[in-house]
């Protein structure tokens, strides 16, 4: 009888987090096992598979490989954890009073009733900022202090110009907070924002990047993102309960802007859908990370990159590449701006308007005068007046 190949597990710190690695000489067999009823994933710095060190993946690898190959788990049972090793925060050097400030301008945009997300941006961005005056009098403040401010800071570090903008907005909240400043937050102009068109794949390259993606809850997340258009902290905050699958609806609750809306469940997800619901029994969240909580945007970001590798997709694709994607498309097929904007949740038709720049499609089947040119000197009689614009020597 033919001996098993031998699987060892080994505990591994990685990515923030403990691991538990598996290793064996190469296999298709226990390869595709892996893939296809583990959460695992290749490390390339440890050469390993890995999965987070937890009772539940434990248990789980023992039921895939059982028949399969023998497992070898003496170092996960006797050795200890290896030791964290977290990056130093900074710490900001800030008076008293101005923790205080800082700590009073955070409540007070909980009161105004701002998205925790733009809570903690503004309040960091405003931070920065009294840090950059931490030794200086409040009321002797002006806008040419916030100019110089942007000058010291964010042109010379080369800041986005969205940064640049957010951190004008968190300052207009802060003057209407704090009144003792000269700042005068009507004088606080925004730089104009810059137009960059959005990265779209094609219809081809969603198919292979979906088909790359052998792990069940990960296909699960790209076909969901693009089919449906949702924001990256949509899906991760869908129910269960949110799917309306006999109306082929899904109910997005609280999004940006605190907007409900519904979006359309494509009927070629059904069959996907309905494997990973059976699958992973998912009991709050439609997405679950662990313990059954709400799975991290980090981990989407993480495995479509790798995911974009396997398609060979030589584009920058982050989730919200699919939304535009998604968004595009529709443009092309014809449908009306304001419904995508109702799909998309919008707040302005402007917002939308910038996906007629993309899907130009009109405008590209313009043949360029180039061709015309050169396909009228092919019919010349005189082979001495015909031209190629690549001659072989």
């Amino acid at each position: 009888m033919q001996a098993l190949p031998l699987v060892t597990l080994k505990r591994q710190y990685h990515r923030k987090a403990h691991q538990i690695t598996i290793n064996f000489r190469y296999n298709d067999t226990l390869i595709q096992l892996l893939r296809q009823k583990t959460e695992a994933k290749w490390s390339k710095t440890h050469s390993a598979w890995y999965v987070q060190n937890n009772p539940k993946n434990l248990k789980t690898i023992f039921a895939v490989f059982k028949g399969f190959a023998s497992v070898n788990a003496d170092d996960i049972f006797n050795e200890k954890l290896p030791e964290k090793k977290f990056p130093k925060k900074r710490i900001r050097q800030l008076t008293d009073d101005n923790r205080k400030l800082l700590n009073n301008f955070f409540k007070y945009l909980r009161g105004k009733r701002y998205s925790d997300s733009t809570v903690n941006t503004y309040t960091q961005l405003v931070a920065d900022f009294v840090e950059f005056y931490n030794n200086e009098a409040f009321e002797n403040l002006n806008n040419r202090s916030v100019e110089h401010y942007i000058e010291t800071i964010y042109i010379k570090r080369n800041y986005a110009i969205n940064t640049q903008r957010q951190f004008i907005s968190a300052m207009k909240l802060f003057v209407g907070f704090y009144k003792i400043t000269n700042i005068n937050d009507l004088e606080l102009q925004r730089p104009k924002k810059a137009r960059i068109l959005p990265n779209v794949l094609s219809y081809i390259e969603i198919i292979r990047l979906i088909q790359v993606t052998k792990n069940l809850k990960h296909r699960m997340v790209i076909a969901l993102i693009y089919s449906s258009g949702l924001r990256i902290s949509e899906l991760i905050n869908l129910k269960v309960a949110d799917l309306e699958i006999d109306r082929r609806q899904i109910f997005v609750k609280n999004a940006k802007g605190k907007k409900d809306r519904y979006v359309s469940l494509a009927e070629s997800v059904l069959p996907l859908l309905k494997n990973y619901l059976m699958t992973y029994e998912p009991k709050n969240y439609l997405i679950e990370g662990q313990h059954g909580l709400a799975y991290s945007d980090s981990s989407i970001r993480k495995f479509l990159k790798q995911s974009c590798k396997l398609a060979n997709i030589k584009k920058l694709v982050s989730p919200h590449t699919l939304r535009h994607s998604y968004a595009t498309h529709l443009l092309e097929q014809g449908v009306n701006l304001r419904h995508i904007q109702e799909l998309l949740g919008h707040a302005r038709p402007e917002t939308t308007m910038v996906y007629t720049h993309v899907a130009r499609k009109d405008l590209l089947d313009i043949q360029s005068p180039l061709d015309k040119a050169v396909n009228q000197l092919k019919h010349v009689d005189n082979t001495e007046d015909k031209f190629l614009l690549s001659r072989k020597n």
